[in-house]
């Protein structure tokens, strides 16, 4: 490593993001400070405006510079669908797809009791309070397929249930265009039993 304090900081900061080790952090570092000075700055200016800047959106939890995000302000959303998702990240993916023209809720998370995130912690009770206005006619659970993910969805799932609310589950299946020897035998298994 560099006898320079600022730079091996330059490099801890960038070993946060996810997926950088030490070599592509010390990559990145080198290029920023060698080749792109101004860069350097403007992300620096970016980050700095992004974490004063951006909150969460008071009905639904992403990330909006107001206190409501446009897609809660847009009059032309269908208030009958509620899709709950993990994350941000998720929540733009499926609007990447035009297919969905209902709300969103994201849970900013899922249920890890293993890493201590219950409920409380993704908030749950502000979804359920959400998922039971009068003008939700469907819930669609689109958190992802991975134990947790299936965990969160599970919990929600029966609690809204409960509450007489009509819950759905995303779909999954062998993607199109694949092979099946070449799918994994869990996504087969799972477009078996969901046939239709």
């Amino acid at each position: 490593m560099s006898d320079s304090n600022a730079l091996d900081a330059l490099i801890q900061a960038l070993r946060r993001l996810p997926g950088v080790g030490v070599k592509s952090a010390s990559r990145m570092a080198f290029h920023l400070l060698q080749h792109d000075r101004e860069g350097a700055q403007r992300l620096a200016r970016s980050l700095q405006h992004a974490t004063e800047q951006i909150g969460h959106c008071q009905r639904c939890h992403t990330f909006t510079e107001g206190e409501v995000c446009s897609t809660c302000l847009n009059s032309k959303r269908d208030l009958s669908k509620l899709c709950v998702v993990e994350t941000p990240a998720d929540q733009s993916a499926l609007e990447r797809t035009g297919a969905y023209k209902g709300l969103y809720f994201v849970l900013m998370g899922k249920l890890s009791p293993l890493d201590g995130i219950g409920p409380h912690d993704i908030g749950l009770k502000k979804l359920f309070d959400r998922a039971c206005d009068p003008l939700v006619r469907e819930v669609i659970l689109a958190t992802n397929f991975t134990a947790e993910g299936e965990a969160t969805a599970h919990v929600i799932s029966e609690a809204l249930k409960a509450r007489g609310v009509m819950v759905t589950r995303l779909a999954r299946g062998v993607p199109a265009g694949s092979e099946l020897e070449y799918v994994d035998l869990g996504t087969i298994a799972h477009a078996l039993v969901d046939r239709r």
